[in-house]
């Protein structure tokens, strides 16, 4: 979308055809303006891993649970 909007597209008519907000590429282009296409995987790499630490915490936070009701029952 970057490449077609510095070709000459409208930003307008580029969220409209993808239906997205037109505050959508603003945001992108906050968080990543600076950064080359080639450079863009690098920020998967931390959400990635985030999404994975608070997957296991939650799961920690499961078990404590279940094991606090299994010592209250007793």
């Amino acid at each position: 979308m970057a490449k077609q909007h510095e070709a000459g597209r409208a930003a307008a008519d580029l969220v409209r055809r993808r239906g997205i907000s037109n505050q959508t590429p603003c945001n992108w282009k906050s968080k990543c303006g600076a950064l080359k296409p080639s450079e863009a995987p690098r920020l998967t790499g931390p959400e990635d891993e985030n999404r994975r630490l608070k997957k296991l915490l939650a799961e920690a936070v499961m078990d404590n649970s279940v094991l606090r009701d299994l010592l209250r029952r007793n």
